[in-house]
């Protein structure tokens, strides 16, 4: 992992997830490109191509310059200090804009905020988070309240067992393994597409050959909730994961996952972070 980007919209959230973003980039030995979307009309940004009035072009220039102070307060942070940061101000919708410069300087990793109180579609700019989610080919990793020491020790990936997962599982298992912490699997089972143990047991054993991985490195646990969010949510939290790992159809989003069961209500209801992996 060489390469952070971290979106920002100057809000409080949107520092929690640079202050996570700061404490992996100081653990990895990353850089950390802070990117700000100005999402001005057209005519603002190229003026000369439209039948504007040229004194609309200082109102362009204002936005940008009180960006740049924002920019400025923001890079006097103590959690930023002996940290690579790449200030990154683009004219574009803001969710072109995240996928075009994560692609632009190879970023590794999106790291998010979100006040988790509204749901997915809430997230810091807005909906623009969820488009991230769904479609970015790199890990997104969301963040919903302020870390003064963010630690994964512990990382629970929830999966419904579907082959087609198994690339998520694999970016996950990586995952895992650059923050050098331990991994489990959890399935949850509800009334409404309830499986039996032997049932769910074959899955796991077909999954796991599949992956390459065994009980003895990454154990399985099996929990019946109402629904699949409760079942994960409640089981991370009991169990004091540091992290939830799910995958994403791209076109699908979050609320496809897990066969269309997991709504976006699993990001909007964890307390713990959650990570995105895209499927496929």
């Amino acid at each position: 992992m060489k390469n952070i980007l971290v979106p920002t919209d100057f809000s409080e959230q949107a520092e929690n997830a640079l202050e996570v973003a700061a404490q992996i980039a100081r653990e990895h030995n990353c850089e950390i490109y802070l990117l700000h979307m100005l999402e001005l009309p057209l005519e603002l940004i190229n003026p000369a191509d439209n039948d504007t009035s040229s004194n609309d072009l200082p109102e362009a220039i204002f936005f940008m310059k009180l960006a740049h102070q924002k920019f400025s307060a923001i890079m006097k942070k103590e959690f930023l200090k002996d940290i690579k940061v790449h200030e990154t101000v683009e004219f574009h919708e803001a969710f072109d804009g995240i996928m075009e410069i994560s692609k632009k300087h190879g970023c590794d990793l999106i790291v998010m905020g979100s006040s988790g109180s509204k749901g997915a579609k809430e997230l810091f700019i807005g909906s623009n988070t969820e488009k991230v989610v769904r479609h970015s080919d790199i890990p997104v990793l969301v963040i919903k309240k302020k870390f003064d020491v963010f630690k994964v020790n512990k990382v629970l990936y929830a999966t419904n067992l579907a082959t087609e997962t198994a690339s998520s599982f694999l970016e996950a298992k990586r995952f895992a393994i650059n923050f050098k912490a331990s991994m489990e699997v959890v399935f949850v089972n509800t009334a409404k597409k309830f499986k039996t143990s032997e049932e769910i047991e074959k899955r796991r054993e077909v999954f796991y050959d599949q992956v390459g991985a065994t009980l003895d490195d990454i154990p399985f646990t099996v929990r019946n909730q109402l629904n699949m969010e409760d079942g994960i949510v409640k089981y991370a939290e009991d169990a004091e994961f540091d992290v939830i790992c799910i995958g994403t159809h791209g076109r699908k989003g979050i609320s496809r996952f897990i066969n269309g069961s997991l709504s976006e209500d699993l990001v909007n209801h964890a307390k713990i972070p959650v990570v995105a992996f895209k499927i496929g």
